[in-house]
């Protein structure tokens, strides 16, 4: 069973491996558990069957982790990419049983416990599928062609790029609708995602863009923070809601509620009603679907997620499971009749959850052969996830944040210290977590972003 098909151009071409089928080590019969995915969950997983008998096979269309909820730091200048990424193999160092392959996955053959990826076929005792999400456009072609999505570091620096573009290109025009256009930022989506986005953007406008571009007037800098619904933070209290409107008000973001977007052409956002607004850049942070893999057709639920059991099994499949954002846990907790929240804490609770039932589900298979009868009960006790929310938080600028544990709840300057100690705490790598404290620092007491650099020039597609 471990044997690990790739294409001749996916290894060295040694003599001795031409024409060959590369095992992957050990080739000791372990079972075999593979990982689809090194996000939050994908990587719990792999750290609880660490250092245990077991082969882990860690698949990743990349070779490093992205910190997600910092993406939008990446976007607006104020943290570089690597500062939010760590590489992969770096972290699984320390498990020789867990193995990294870069590579994307492209099917899974349930009945034959196949999975077909980019590199070759992998087989598999255990597969679980940890992909997350993508950014969803709800089917608006112009969105999807114009908008920008913000769900990996490429996307981030692209609209790094798109936003000092487009004020060197405010200084070089002379129309002034078109510069007005190139000034005007939405951002669409009132989550944590598109709070601390629009926020983030005041801030540059506050104290940064203003002496990087003197020959602007930035009063014509316009940013509008656009969501469908009657409150933002819909995931957290009344109360959050309220601050951060009323933050975000007092930075200069005009927060539209019950905004609905039509359609985007990449010059005009049109809404609902009939009203617009003229804008070269839309950031799109109003929602995400699960990342599914084909040959799970069958258990694809509401939000394009899987559909799974208690025990984040994915259905009609015994020894495939899906954690985190793909996973949508349907009529097990009344406090979520839809699925989880697509949160970090609940891909890192499925993650660890689903490590000790797999370990379970081995032990029983080891005891059951060791039995001549059936004088010992070999059936597993898996564990059923039942999910602890530990509270909610989101930032909106310097001295901002809104925080929700359970019926505490706080905001203001304390609530943006609680934020930045826990997105420190939660950081992969301890590099990581200095380089991102050290330009914290210098970024609060320069009101400067030192990360201004245009390194990847991004062309939207109305002037392609």
């Amino acid at each position: 069973m471990n044997t690990y098909a790739v294409s001749a151009a996916s290894e060295p071409t040694h003599p001795a491996f031409e024409n060959a089928t590369l095992p992957l080590p050990p080739a000791n019969g372990q079972p075999r558990v593979v990982i689809v995915g090194g996000g939050f969950g994908g990587l719990r997983l792999a750290e609880v069957l660490g250092k245990r008998d077991v082969q882990v096979v860690l698949l990743d269309r990349n070779n490093y982790h992205t910190f997600q909820p910092l993406l939008y730091q990446v976007a607006t200048a104020g943290l570089e990419p690597d500062s939010i990424a760590y590489p992969l193999r770096k972290i699984l160092k320390r498990h020789s049983n867990v193995l990294f392959r870069m590579g994307e996955a492209q099917r899974v053959d349930a009945e034959r416990n196949v999975l077909e990826t980019s590199i070759g076929a992998i087989e598999y005792d255990y597969l679980v599928i940890a992909t997350g999400s993508k950014t969803n456009f709800f089917g608006m072609q112009g969105l999807e062609d114009h908008a920008m999505g913000m769900k990996s570091i490429p996307e981030a620096l692209n609209i790094r790029s798109l936003v000092l573009q487009s004020f060197e290109q405010a200084t070089l025009t002379n129309d002034a609708k078109h510069r007005q256009e190139l000034m005007t930022f939405v951002v669409v989506g009132g989550g944590p995602t598109g709070v601390e986005t629009a926020g983030a953007l005041a801030e540059l406008k506050k104290h940064v863009l203003h002496k990087d571009f003197p020959e602007l007037d930035l009063r014509f800098m316009h940013i509008y923070l656009l969501e469908a619904s009657p409150r933002l933070l819909n995931g957290m209290s009344d109360i959050a809601g309220e601050k951060a409107v009323e933050f975000l008000q007092a930075m200069g973001v005009n927060v539209l509620l019950g905004a609905q977007v039509k359609e985007y052409d990449g010059a005009t956002i049109t809404m609902q009603d009939g009203s617009a607004i003229a804008s070269r850049t839309l950031i799109w942070a109003a929602g995400v679907t699960g990342a599914t893999i084909a040959g799970l057709e069958h258990a694809v639920v509401r939000g394009n997620r899987l559909k799974v059991d208690a025990y984040n099994r994915v259905e009609g499949c015994a020894n495939v499971f899906a954690i985190g954002d793909v996973a949508a846990m349907v009529g097990t907790d009344e406090r979520f009749p839809h699925g989880h929240p697509m949160v970090a804490p609940v891909a890192m609770q499925q993650g660890t959850l689903v490590g000790k039932n797999i370990l379970a589900l081995l032990t029983a298979k080891n005891l059951s052969a060791l039995q001549s009868n059936n004088a010992l009960d070999t059936t597993p006790q898996l564990q059923p996830f039942r999910y602890f929310d530990k509270g909610s938080m989101a930032t909106v600028g310097r001295n901002k944040a809104v925080v929700d544990i359970h019926k505490v709840r706080f905001q203001g300057w304390f609530a943006w210290v609680a934020w930045l100690g826990l997105h420190l705490i939660m950081l992969v790598g301890f590099r990581n977590k200095i380089v991102v404290t050290i330009n914290w620092v210098w970024n609060y007491l320069s009101y400067d972003r030192g990360t201004r650099l245009i390194v990847r020039p991004f062309k939207r597609k109305s002037e392609a």
